[in-house]
């Protein structure tokens, strides 16, 4: 197994544990964050129905983003994100970092959608 592909196990484990514990309910839905090498992604996430109340990702143009894949762009994610969670009547949510550690681009995404409004 090489290196990269033990790591990516390692986080599928983590998540998994992760979501043993968090789940996200009608009042205080989920804001579940996916990271890749250039990218960043961010959800709002109700899982008793299954539903997506929100959503925001460094690949959307409305956000006019020169680099992606740098801590501003994630907290400008996170802004967007807290945003359209007011609009859809989101104001707590439950953080699920995915398996990923909180620091760096993870830690500027919760910092932007506390600075938007989000409680958690």
């Amino acid at each position: 197994m090489n290196k990269n592909s033990a790591k990516t196990l390692r986080r599928s484990r983590r998540r998994i544990g992760i979501r043993k514990r968090v789940l996200g309910m009608t009042d205080k839905p989920r804001l579940a964050v996916f990271k890749s090498l250039s990218h960043m992604y961010a959800q709002v996430i109700n899982d008793l129905n299954g539903k997506t109340l929100a959503a925001a990702s460094t690949v959307e143009k409305s956000l006019k983003l020169e680099k992606t894949g740098n801590a501003a762009a994630a907290k400008a994610v996170g802004k967007a994100l807290a945003e359209r969670a007011k609009k859809a009547g989101v104001e707590a949510v439950v953080f699920d970092r995915g398996g990923f550690k909180f620091h760096g681009r993870v830690k500027a995404l919760a910092d932007g959608a506390r600075e938007g409004g989000l409680k958690f």
